[in-house]
Order: structure tokens, then sequence, then C-alpha cells
């Protein structure tokens, strides 16, 4: 079972975690997750568990409680899924389509897309988001 944990302290280590959860059963992998930029923690992680009862009764006592001073919130880890709906709101990959900030219609081109402080469209081919003949935001 992947479990996810928040509103962790930022001075505990992956060890902390381990420990705790290991009171529970078996851990196979504890992983806390880092900014890209600045490499420090970002206050929660990712647990796994092999046995199912054992991370459920983890989740049961420990979502919500004390640890190192903060209440901590646990629970199980959602799986991975692709963005649906066609929405996109990166840049773009430079082929000419997609990125910017659209809902499956138009947008992207070459360059970034997405919207500028005023709220008007920028980048290359149509980037951003688009309007129909009426005016109006097609979404």
């Amino acid at each position: 079972m992947n479990i996810f944990v928040a509103s962790l302290p930022f001075q505990l280590e992956e060890a902390d975690i381990r420990q705790t959860f290991e009171e529970f059963g078996t851990v196979s992998s504890v992983k806390l997750i880092l900014d890209k930029e600045t490499g420090r923690k970002r206050g929660f992680g990712f647990v796994e568990m092999p046995e199912d009862e054992q991370g459920q009764e983890a989740i049961d006592k420990l979502n919500g409680a004390e640890f190192h001073g903060r209440a901590i919130s646990v629970s199980k880890a959602e799986d991975k899924r692709e963005n649906s709906g066609g929405r996109s709101f990166g840049r773009s990959d430079r082929s000419g389509s997609g990125g910017g900030f659209n809902r499956g219609e138009g947008g992207g081109g070459y360059n970034k897309g997405g919207y500028n402080k005023s709220g008007n469209s920028r980048g290359g081919n149509g980037g951003g988001r688009d309007r129909d003949s009426r005016g109006g935001n097609r979404w």
C-alpha cells in the first residue's frame, strides 16, 4: 500500500518516518519530497508498506496524530493519473501545438503561451487562451 504523509516537520529524516511506520509492520520504502530548486524538504512524502492491513492500521492510528509538534495527515495515496479533458497548463514543447493555458482547444505555439499579468495571451501561433468569433472564451 502506498501511503501519503503530509504536514511533516521539516527537520525529520526518512529514517524517522520509517521508524514510526515500522511500529505497524514492514516498510519497504520511504520517500520525502524535496523542492526541485532549493533541495529542501517540502513537508510531505510517501511510505510504501507491502501489507495492506498493516498500511491501513498505520493510516488509522497516525492520521491526525501529533508528530514532533505537528498534527500529521496520513492517507492512502492516490494513483497517478494522466490529465484528462485535454487540459494543458504547462509550456509548449516547441512542437507548435499544446502548451499555454488551454482546455483542449487551440493554444500553445512555439513560445511559452499562457497569460501575462494583464490577462492577455502571449506566445507564438496563438498561445494562451483562444477566443471564438463572438469575442468570448471558448471554454
